[in-house]
């Protein structure tokens, strides 16, 4: 396993991080020790998770992911030095969750010390802001005119940053989380928090997770560009575009218990026909070169200069055994090559 350091801090992460997030709806406490122990196994450090967690989110399943992982943490005492533990406090949206409030300083704190209890735990090494107050253009709102940017309030979005800043300084200062991070946010919004962290000596933001793969790379060159110069960690979530780059939801195949099959989850927006003609592009490619698509998909992820950890997810050990196993060797020049091709044809299919 290679080891590389998380952006400005000095925690090193392994360039796998293990996602969590149907742990608590499609898997069980004991599918998520399994794969915990695996992981390890493996040499992977770096476990994320979020207080909305399981997925599809609702008020049900809210922070059982957390709980999961924590009652895990409690049978494995010595194993919480040897892991790098993140979670996510969750954006404005869900009524369930603070009355659908936005983030705060005060929520903040509030959030942290939840999460803390649910994961039964001293400390959170890095805490992220799940999605910002602000429409970002993610979720499938990345198309050009989805957003009206002139209607939002720079000034008070910015007000709101530094708000939460001072909320994470206390958490901080406490000791109850180390270091702070972004998800599903832009350049201006890495920037904003890195100039009022400069100018009112708070927190600096060291992460950001966004998703990221062969169908959904809008954020390369340009956002990874900003990561790679103001030394913040880029971790890509959804490398395999929530199941679709392996090919099992192709000519309209559901399988019994994927993600797709649930409500919220039946594709979204990445099912497209756009979507479907890339992806049957890179299962030709895939089966060219004697790989599996799985491993081409995060192969490819992988290698992109400026990507720090890559977080994979998996309902079953078979998955993540041939995930992990994917990262084993690099993608030759030949194969890059050949998947060029198709990005060029299919920058953006959904």
């Amino acid at each position: 396993m290679k080891y590389v350091r998380l952006g400005s801090s000095p925690l090193e992460v392994s360039r796998i991080c293990l996602g969590s997030m149907t742990w608590g709806l499609q898997n069980n406490q004991q599918d998520a020790n399994t794969q915990l122990d695996y992981a390890q196994e493996q040499g992977i450090n770096f476990i994320d998770t979020a207080e909305m967690y399981a997925v599809p989110p609702s008020e049900d399943t809210y922070g059982k992911t957390e709980a999961i992982i924590g009652n895990w943490l409690k049978a494995n005492p010595s194993r919480r030095k040897k892991i790098v533990l993140a979670s996510k406090i969750a954006g404005p949206g869900f009524s369930y969750i603070r009355e659908g409030s936005q983030i705060s300083g005060k929520t903040v704190v509030q959030a942290v010390e939840d999460s803390l209890k649910r994961l039964q735990t001293d400390y959170i090494d890095l805490y992220q802001l799940h999605w910002p107050n602000r429409t970002s253009p993610h979720f499938g709102n990345q198309w050009p005119n989805n957003i009206t940017y002139t209607d939002v309030n720079a000034t008070e979005q910015t007000e709101q940053m530094l708000d939460i800043l001072q909320g994470l300084d206390k958490c901080v200062k406490a000791g109850k989380i180390g270091y702070c991070g972004l998800s599903d946010d832009t350049p201006w919004g890495i920037n904003q928090y890195l100039r009022l962290s400069e100018q009112h000596n708070l927190p600096r933001m060291v992460s950001i997770q966004n998703e990221f793969s062969l169908l959904h790379a809008k954020d390369w060159p340009y956002l990874i560009e900003n990561c790679v110069n103001e030394d913040i960690a880029y971790l890509p979530w959804s490398p395999l575009a929530t199941g679709l780059l392996t090919g099992k939801y192709q000519n309209g195949a559901r399988p019994q218990g994927s993600r797709w099959t649930f409500m919220q989850r039946n594709g979204l927006f990445r099912d497209t026909e756009h979507s479907s003609k890339a992806v049957d592009a890179y299962l030709d490619i895939a089966k060219q070169h004697n790989i599996s698509p799985a491993k081409l998909a995060l192969g490819w992820c992988d290698q992109v200069n400026g990507v720090t950890s890559t977080i994979i997810g998996a309902t079953n050990l078979i998955q993540l055994e041939e995930n992990i196993a994917a990262f084993e060797e690099p993608l030759t020049d030949a194969l890059l090559s050949d998947i060029k091709q198709v990005l060029k044809q299919y920058p953006m299919p959904f």
